[in-house]
């Protein structure tokens, strides 16, 4: 993600195209998850459908090699993300499952995903200092093989088919108020976000960033994220849902409008991406708890799709797109305080509308 952008940059794209084909990574999130979802399901068979889902990701990626121009690269990452959307919404409900009453690890064990982030970008900035960016698919591919095997080293599970649910009841959840607030300030969040993994690449170059001490800055973040994923049971414990959420966004606020303007003054932009802990460490910690708590056994996979397609996927592909008219019409920065304005509206609809979500019931 932190190279795409500069990838396709470098393949000669306007920013427009850019924005698009970046959307597209977030807009087959509408779909794919709720499809794989209702699925998994149904059947009970998520690791099986994990393993699918990576390996077919990892084929159809192989498209990008054929350098088949916009469109012909519009296609081949709708198709490729169709199936790599579907993993990691399934993952979570993997995990949470084998979890159980003991969610509040839940944190520990998905800082492992920040890890490996930290370590790809890393290693992936160091060879592009080395070699040309137009290389990078290239380097994609041992990552792509390592998922595709991983998924195979996970148990499969038993494939008990879930009990039907109560008639109803999925649309009895989805209209709940708390529930309706929660999505409205998760898309904001992710509309807010559009302009960073877009962008944010490309406007740390443009004020003389090098490629690895952008993906540096990229580490930064997930390490806060990191620290955050750590110490989330003890925040849980001590601060109500609202508090965190609307202290997580106050600050992510803060953090757009100091990349819009303080980009150049390194220590202020090291404080920026530390701030990632709050948007997307703790909001992602406690959506992924609030979503057990409304959907229960009966919903959780849909629940966990509805959460990745509509703000993940509707909310992220409407941000990168919205960000590409402001970055080709105004600049980077632009975009950045388009964030921090979404930011605003998020904290109004939550300091209205947001609740706290019932304790998941387990059966005995």
């Amino acid at each position: 993600m932190p190279y795409w952008s500069l990838y396709l940059e470098g393949q000669g794209f306007s920013y427009l195209q850019i924005a698009t084909l970046m959307a597209t990574i977030q807009l087959t999130k509408i779909v794919a998850p709720s499809l794989w979802g209702y699925i998994g399901d149904r059947t009970g068979q998520r690791v099986r459908l994990v393993r699918f889902g990576s390996v077919f990701g990892s084929l159809f990626f192989a498209g990008v090699f054929l350098e088949p121009g916009f469109y012909g690269l519009l296609l081949v990452m709708l198709v490729f993300t169709f199936f790599w959307n579907a993993i990691l919404p399934m993952y979570e409900v993997i995990t949470l499952s084998v979890l159980g009453k003991q969610r509040d690890r839940y944190g520990k064990i998905r800082l492992w995903g920040s890890v490996g982030f930290i370590g790809a970008v890393a290693l992936v900035g160091g060879l592009l200092e080395l070699v040309d960016i137009q290389y990078l698919p290239w380097l994609l591919l041992p990552v792509f093989a390592g998922i595709a095997v991983s998924a195979f080293l996970v148990p499969s599970e038993r494939g008990e088919r879930r009990q039907a649910a109560p008639a109803g009841s999925l649309k009895a959840i989805m209209t709940h108020p708390a529930v309706v607030a929660f999505f409205a300030m998760n898309f904001l969040l992710q509309v807010s976000h559009g302009a960073y993994y877009t962008f944010f690449s490309i406007h740390l170059e443009q004020h003389g960033y090098g490629k690895l001490a952008i993906g540096l800055l990229w580490s930064l973040g997930v390490l806060a994220e990191i620290g955050m994923f750590l110490v989330m049971h003890k925040l849980s414990r001590r601060f109500t849902v609202r508090q965190v959420v609307l202290g997580a966004l106050v600050l992510t606020m803060i953090r757009w409008s100091l990349i819009a303007e303080l980009t150049s003054v390194l220590p202020v932009l090291i404080f920026a991406q530390l701030l990632h802990a709050a948007s997307y460490g703790a909001l992602h910690a406690v959506s992924v708890q609030y979503i057990q708590g409304f959907f229960g056994k009966h919903h959780h996979g849909q629940g966990q799709a509805l959460y990745s397609g509509l703000t993940f996927g509707a909310g992220g592909a409407l941000g990168a797109w919205l960000s590409g008219f402001l970055v080709d019409g105004f600049s980077t920065s632009a975009a950045f305080w388009g964030g921090a304005a979404a930011m605003a509206l998020a904290i109004l609809i939550t300091w209205r509308g947001l609740q706290p979500p019932p304790e998941p019931r387990h059966d005995p």
